[in-house]
């Protein structure tokens, strides 16, 4: 298989996507964050001394959706049409499933917006329970399902938590 990152030369380029054609895309993500119990009911309870942690988290994670093309180097700017974010408590860890599903209609998908989104996400949260919880755990962030485009439909079938 060739890779389309690279050109005849092996050097590293942006994939053309101009002859395309636009079709709606959506693509879903998701991740979880483990953290302590102390850090699970600060959050809950809404005690964090930076705010609130999960309306930040949500803010953040379409921020890091709309900025993933400055982050990735060969992602192209997207004119996303939706970014959705959800979080789910999980007090059985504890910790927190965030859930990010972005769309468009273009040219090109839209899985690394999404995935990007949960990534910064997660990392928001940590950054506001870090002097809480020093030890919590990202991960796995994973692509749950994406539609629209050449390459067709993909929807996880395993459960991975």
């Amino acid at each position: 298989m060739k890779l389309t990152h690279l050109d005849e030369k092996e050097r590293p380029k942006m994939v053309d996507v101009s002859d395309k054609n636009d079709t709606q895309r959506v693509a879903t993500a998701s991740g979880i964050i483990t953290v302590t119990q102390e850090a699970f009911d600060m959050v809950v309870q809404n005690r964090a001394k930076k705010g609130p942690v999960l309306q930040t988290a949500v803010i953040a994670a379409i921020q890091g959706a709309k900025k993933t093309s400055d982050l990735i180097p060969m992602c192209h700017p997207l004119m996303l049409t939706s970014v959705k974010i959800d979080v789910q408590e999980l007090p059985q860890l504890p910790g927190f499933k965030l859930t990010a599903t972005a769309k468009l209609v273009g040219k090109t998908g839209v899985e690394m917006e999404a995935l990007t989104a949960v990534s910064i996400g997660l990392l928001t949260i940590y950054d506001m329970l870090k002097a809480i919880d020093k030890g919590m755990v990202i991960g796995p962030i994973q692509l749950e399902a994406k539609s629209g485009g050449k390459s067709g439909d993909f929807k996880r079938l395993e459960i991975r938590d």
